[in-house]
């Protein structure tokens, strides 16, 4: 069970755990992503998220499937929520499940990874001081930006 999905509404980490459950698997990985109070040392007010749909579910579809071969997990879900988010909300949830823990967790790893390198989606940081920013996806975490 393999499943990626751009969704425009609230993600719901417990509905992604169930969509992966079985009893084969002893293992589940959940990431989720949420939108931090600051970014480069400003203080953040939202994001608001856009993609090109359809190329990034088609990506994120063969993200799913490099790591099923890679990691040999066959219940990975993910969905990345466009359009406004406050605080605290979440943007990505990625699930897998595996019989055994490290399959499982290095799976989640290298789906986000790749998301974030590979997927056309783009964030605008909204400022508590009244200014926003495109924040560049493939840039590295807690880099500067130019």
């Amino acid at each position: 069970m393999k499943r990626a999905s751009i969704v425009s509404g609230p993600i719901d980490p417990a509905a992604l755990i169930a969509e992966v459950q079985a009893t084969q698997f002893g293992a589940t990985s959940v990431f989720l992503g949420t939108v931090r109070d600051t970014n480069d040392g400003r203080s953040v007010r939202s994001i608001d998220y856009t993609a090109y749909t359809a190329m990034a579910e088609s990506e994120m579809a063969d993200i799913l499937g490099e790591a099923a071969t890679q990691f040999n997990v066959t219940a990975i879900v993910v969905e990345h929520r466009v359009g406004p988010l406050a605080l605290g909300e979440v943007s990505i949830a990625v699930v897998s499940a595996h019989a055994h823990r490290a399959p499982a967790i290095e799976c989640t790893g290298f789906v986000v990874d790749e998301i974030k390198k590979r997927v056309p989606i783009w964030k605008l940081e909204h400022y508590i001081d009244g200014g926003r920013h495109w924040v560049e996806p493939t840039q590295p975490e807690g880099a500067i930006s130019p």
